[in-house]
């Protein structure tokens, strides 16, 4: 299993667990309420989205990372298109932040 596979079969274990809030709106709410600890935008997201989640995310102090594409962020946690994802658990958003940084270095 790739790098890559295993950062989305994570997210879509995150998802199962009912710790991950997808779309633009609620991953903005969960950011500015303090309960995100990871956001991923998807690479082929706008970059006026992908911007506005990275500036939100260093005001706010949350980690942010660029991966995958809508698509596969949608398709791992069992949604249509998905250009922003967060995770609401420390112990899913450390490993996934991890295994993203481990994808990056390949």
């Amino acid at each position: 299993m790739t790098q890559r596979n295993k950062v989305l079969s994570m997210l879509g274990l995150a998802a199962r667990a009912g710790k991950v809030k997808s779309g633009e709106f609620s991953t903005e709410k969960a950011v500015k309420n303090g309960s995100a600890k990871l956001v991923v935008a998807a690479e082929d997201a706008s970059d006026n989205t992908k911007k506005l989640f990275s500036n939100m995310c260093e005001f706010y102090e949350v980690p942010f990372a660029v991966f995958g594409s809508k698509e596969e962020l949608g398709h791992c946690i069992g949604k249509t298109y998905r250009a922003s994802i967060c995770i609401l658990d420390e112990g899913f958003a450390k490993t996934v932040k991890d295994k993203i940084s481990l994808c990056m270095e390949d």
